[in-house]
């Protein structure tokens, strides 16, 4: 049964308030939804990848986390969890640790340390079948260090390393399924989530967390500062990502695609860019071709998710 909001507010926050995450970030609200759908009880092991969350979360001599925390590299979360789960189940193999004793590993990452630098080892982590759960949070760009293009930046979007000019418009490629891509694995358990729709992301983060074996979750979480929106606006940006079909909530059990949030009549995605700086460019009467190309973009990816979940998934849940 899902949680209730009458019983996550009376669970304690594993993520303290008092960090430096901008106004705003997206990435603390994820992680607080997350970590509340493991429990009270949970004792959790976290790792968090070099970015936003971790510099801001762990500045010396202070720590936001209620959890075992480690900082590791950008690079290599997945391995350090794994590392960490194979040897607690190596110590309760060999006696020194009580076999009824439970932990949940789970390692959080940006789309920089996730869908690019850290793709092999999160790669290698799903494969070798470890019982942990990774999170990335997807804000678009590697926002820690001056918002640089990645993998999962969206079609024509600003970046300072996929500038707006006479060359080009904005990021020329399409943005890396990365859900799918793990959903390849053959994992028990992956899913998209966004930070609009706590219900839907705290239900997966609970399926992930129940699982045995990988899990993986994708959320969209939104970075103002990167985005060029009001910081008083994240939840419903990401709200817009979802509406428009840019964001698709989905999740593959076992192998099984379902749609978790029904959107029969998605908006235009001009409402999910207009609010965003770094799609300013698109709004100029000479990029209208270019607006219909990210809007072509987004129906094809929708139609993709739509496809697999009808063909291989139960029916959709009514629209939220």
């Amino acid at each position: 049964m899902a949680l209730t909001l009458k019983e996550l507010t009376h669970r304690q926050d594993k993520l303290a308030g008092g960090h430096r995450l901008c106004a705003g970030c997206g990435a603390s609200i994820a992680v607080r939804q997350i970590l509340l759908a493991a429990g009270d009880d949970a004792h959790i092991v976290s790792g968090c990848a070099t970015g936003c969350l971790e510099v801001s979360t762990t500045i010396y001599p202070y720590s936001s986390w209620r959890t075992s925390f480690i900082h590791n590299a950008f690079e290599n979360s997945a391995a350090t969890i794994s590392g960490v789960e194979a040897a607690f189940k190596g110590l309760q193999r060999a006696g020194k640790i009580p076999a009824e004793k439970r932990m949940k590993f789970v390692a959080f990452g940006g789309d920089g340390g996730t869908y690019d630098i850290g793709l092999q080892s999160l790669s290698g982590a799903m494969e070798r079948g470890h019982d942990m759960v990774y999170v990335c949070y997807d804000n678009g760009a590697y926002m820690n260090t001056g918002i640089q293009r990645s993998s999962a930046t969206p079609f024509h979007a600003w970046a300072t390393t996929s500038e707006v000019g006479k060359a080009q418009q904005g990021k020329q490629q399409r943005r890396k399924d990365l859900t799918s891509i793990i959903a390849a694995h053959g994992v028990p358990y992956a899913a998209q989530a966004s930070i609009s729709h706590w219900r839907d992301l705290v239900t997966k983060a609970e399926k992930a967390f129940a699982v045995e074996g990988p899990a993986f979750l994708n959320v969209l979480a939104t970075c103002p500062r990167g985005w060029r929106s009001p910081y008083n606006k994240s939840v419903e940006m990401a709200k817009l990502g979802v509406q428009t079909g840019f964001w698709p909530l989905f999740e593959v059990e076992d192998g099984t695609w379902r749609q978790t949030v029904r959107v029969p009549q998605r908006k235009p995605i001009e409402e999910f860019l207009k609010p965003q700086g770094r799609f300013k460019h698109l709004f100029k009467p000479e990029n209208a071709e270019l607006m219909k190309d990210v809007q072509a973009e987004v129906d094809r990816y929708w139609d993709y998710i739509v496809r697999r979940c009808e063909c291989e998934g139960d029916a959709p849940k009514a629209a939220e």
